[in-house]
């Protein structure tokens, strides 16, 4: 019996191993087809009428109509599997009939060759992974004094406004979006999404603020990439992620930001009465999967969002198509927006290095990252008089009284522990608590904590464990590049991240450490003071281009050629921003177990333009996607609060960035002015024609692939992607000369504008009319002209300013590369 039950474990090894290997073997696909989706499907299917009409509007999605057609589409998506592929031999996913029409399939390298090969399938391509791209601001950006009261107060500012939000989930117990101190929310029947359970509490995840809460997660499973022990298989947030970018957006307002007993002020979202929507589909340790970000988008606009954030990216461009814009991600996008949801995306955390933006198509709005004027600093300051600078979130030491420097290294129990790496701080066991008990614990900044495997919060439970005053966190050699960003701690501490100050702590502790002959330290007599890091400073030198935040030129294609469309599209705070944690989140390792972060990425900058883009939205409802982009880019500010030219971050060979002179590469039109764009007096409108026009006209592009992707023939008369109506003129190869048409429509009462233009020297820019007279509602063509005058070999910056009568100001920025004949 005994040799029976280890034969058939045997078997069962083998026959898992075999499926093992099988399952291995498979990959995941999304395979679009023919046949129109519902957001553009004119008709011509006996039995189905047409649903989309001429111009983009909101289709209602729980009509018969739309229902029985997306029923239809999946019906074929199941039964072009069921033709092809034995049942058992493949598993679908997700059909996919609302942006586009096809599906993600779980199968082998050689079932997609035969689907690639089946009649009536468009694109097979290889699923592909995406990342993240990781309180003050809202006074920063004059929303409680210029904003919220033109909508009623904060407590109307973005009523009845639903933002989607495609992230790590939410965690609904924070008090950021807790329903039960604020005006009861009303049922919401156009939104049309629906609320999981959470399968531990029994308990559903919305509560009238949180208005939908769903999951997507079959293309991680597929890959073998999701745990549920830390993924959750629900809309919990495991890693903390989607309740940050949530709670900028659309948190309540006035929430005390606690953080180890001191309070940093009030937290506040954007539009902080706006309802909160999630579509689940990133995940703590691989990011996610392009299936499941697609589901979610496909699912958020069928259930009526009006604003999508999107604080996710491609890894780089996609290689399986000749284009950035085309592929199932950028056109599920087109699809969304089709249906009138302005989409906010985050541009891509590559910088500063150029071309590395992951937000390239002109129907998205891509969001760089700014520094606000808001720094944490602190000082050491030595027995020897010098003060040396550094960061730190914490409380000082006693204000008149000096501490023993004590260094870990020569604090150890004993030399074995060197294994451990005991100049981090991160193990007390390895110190000598009785010479490190009220003194100050001097510890070495190595590249564990730049890997993540070291952070700050354990140096400050280390030291305050040995019964330290308090901790110096020193580096001693830096990368071009490295960021340092100040942490929350709860006992006087400071990073010294200038290396020429960890020198001189260095210079001043060992003179003042006298040493037998083999090394050890006889007496600790150099000392210190830790100063109070919990005040910030407000810097007039605001807005910068933060140093991680991705560069133009935009590209068009995977061999990098430059688009004639500008990217980013705009700057929004991204830098050290307070807002909600899930205390489940341990990404953040300085973070975990805390109910607010200060994190920084393009990832939080994406979320104010969602949030003030729910306020645009909630003052005109009409407005298409376009409009609202156009008014927050022809209102944004190229210069900074002591009204000089936005600065950039840039790496330094010497120190951790410098600073010099930011180009629209850098910032897109500009910083985002809230108040300005609720009242832009012109707009450059435009529609899904206009962004098939752009796609048809692109140089080099393949016209079937826009018709793969788009369900639609290219016949625009737009002649060249640069007169693609956008706000923003951009040529990225100007041979001679050539003119560009805009179209500009008011949206205020009769207005006079008076247009001028003006370039860098290399480039001859004209504008005409040089003035003209606008009616209400009413539209009027200018065109622009620009000739070479000297070839340079780099980008001459430029701008259209039209002043009008009535005080509107309308800007936006030009940039041509001049080649010879």
């Amino acid at each position: 019996m005994l040799v029976n039950m280890r034969l058939s474990d045997f078997q069962c090894i083998i026959i898992i191993l075999s499926s093992l290997l099988v399952a291995a073997k498979a990959e995941i696909y999304i395979v679009t087809i023919e046949g129109e989706p519902v957001i553009s499907y004119t008709g011509g299917i006996d039995g189905f009428e047409a649903i989309a009409g001429e111009s983009d509007e909101k289709i209602d999605t729980t009509s018969e109509l739309v229902t029985s057609y997306a029923h239809h589409l999946e019906n074929k998506h199941d039964m072009l599997l069921g033709m092809l592929f034995e049942r058992g031999s493949y598993k679908k996913l997700y059909s996919y009939s609302h942006l586009i029409n096809g599906f993600a399939v779980h199968i082998s390298p050689e079932q997609a060759e035969t689907l690639k090969r089946a009649p009536g399938v468009r694109s097979v391509e290889r699923d592909w992974k995406v990342k993240r791209l990781t309180i003050h601001t809202p006074q920063f950006l004059g929303l409680p004094t210029e904003v919220w009261p033109t909508g009623g107060g904060f407590d109307r500012a973005g009523e009845d406004i639903v933002i989607g939000f495609v992230d790590s989930g939410i965690y609904p117990h924070h008090p950021s979006f807790a329903s039960h101190n604020t005006e009861p929310y009303g049922p919401f029947p156009r939104y049309r999404g629906k609320c999981e359970i959470d399968p531990d509490t029994k308990k559903d995840f919305c509560n009238g603020k949180i208005i939908g809460a769903q999951h997507f997660a079959q293309a991680a499973i597929a890959a073998g990439a999701f745990n549920p022990s830390i993924d959750f298989a629900s809309p919990l947030d495991g890693d903390g992620h989607g309740s940050h970018t949530a709670a900028i957006a659309a948190g309540n307002n006035g929430i005390p930001v606690r953080m180890n007993g001191y309070e940093f002020g009030k937290a506040s979202g954007m539009a902080p009465r706006a309802r909160i929507a999630v579509y689940k589909a990133l995940y703590r340790l691989f990011g996610g999967f392009v299936a499941d970000v697609v589901a979610a988008i496909d699912q958020a606009v069928r259930d009526g969002v009006d604003i999508l954030s999107l604080s996710v990216g491609p890894n780089s461009p996609p290689a399986t198509t000749k284009t950035t814009y085309l592929n199932p991600f950028d056109a599920t996008l087109l699809g969304a927006v089709k249906a009138g949801v302005f989409v906010a995306q985050a541009a891509g955390n590559g910088g500063p290095f150029p071309k590395t933006l992951v937000s390239y198509s002109p129907w998205i709005t891509s969001v760089a990252a700014a520094v606000d004027d808001r720094r944490y600093k602190n000082h050491l300051t030595l027995g020897n008089g010098k003060m040396l600078a550094g960061m730190g979130l914490s409380p000082s030491t006693h204000p008149n009284q000096t501490y023993k420097l004590v260094a870990a290294n020569d604090v150890l129990l004993d030399s074995s522990v060197m294994k451990y790496s005991p100049t981090d701080c991160q193990r007390a066991e390895v110190l000598n608590k009785k010479l490190v008990e009220g003194n100050i614990l001097l510890c070495g900044y190595s590249f564990n904590f730049v890997s993540g495997t070291a952070s700050i919060k354990k140096v400050s439970e280390t030291a305050k464990a040995l019964g330290a005053v308090g901790f110096v966190l020193c580096v001693e050699n830096v990368s071009p590049g490295t960021k340092f960003d100040p942490v929350p701690v709860g006992i006087p501490g400071i990073l010294i991240s200038d290396v020429r100050n960890t020198k001189e702590l260095i210079d001043y502790y060992n003179i003042s450490t006298p040493r037998d002959w083999t090394g050890r330290v006889k007496s600790f007599t150099g000392t210190g003071n830790i100063g109070d890091g919990l005040v910030p400073t407000l810097h007039k030198s605001a807005p910068q281009v933060a140093l991680f935040s991705s560069r133009g030129p935009n590209i068009k294609d995977f061999s990098f050629q430059e688009a004639d469309l500008l990217k980013p599209d705009i700057l929004a705070p991204g830098s050290l921003i307070w807002a909600a944690w899930s205390p489940n989140g341990t990404d953040e390792p300085n973070y975990v177990g805390g109910e607010f972060a200060m994190i920084s990425g393009t990832s939080m900058a994406a979320p104010h333009i969602a949030g003030i883009a729910a306020l645009i939205k909630q003052k005109h409802p009409q407005w298409s996607p376009a409009a609202i982009k156009s008014s927050l880019m022809t209102t944004s500010s190229t210069l900074d609060r002591a009204g000089r030219p936005l600065l950039a971050q840039q790496s330094s060979e010497t120190e951790a960035f410098k600073l010099v002179a930011a180009s629209p590469f850098d910032y897109g039109s500009g910083h985002v002015n809230p108040r300005a764009a609720l009242d832009p007096g012109l707009i450059f409108d435009a529609g899904y024609e206009d962004y098939l026009g752009f796609l048809c006209t692109t140089p080099g592009i393949d016209v079937n692939e826009v018709k793969k992707f788009t369900h639609s023939p290219c016949n625009s008369s737009m002649d060249h992607p640069s007169n693609f109506n956008t706000p923003s003129i951009t040529v990225a190869h100007l041979v001679g000369t050539r003119t560009v048409t805009r179209t500009i429509t008011n949206v205020a009462e009769e207005e006079t504008y008076v247009i001028t233009a003006r370039m860098g020297p290399a480039i001859a820019i004209e504008a005409s009319p040089p003035a003209m007279t606008i009616r209400p509602g009413s539209s009027q063509k200018f065109s622009v002209t620009l000739t070479v005058r000297s070839v340079t070999g780099t980008y001459s910056f430029g701008e259209i300013l039209m002043k009008g009568s009535r005080g509107h100001k309308v800007r936006i920025p030009v940039m041509a590369n001049g080649y010879p004949r």
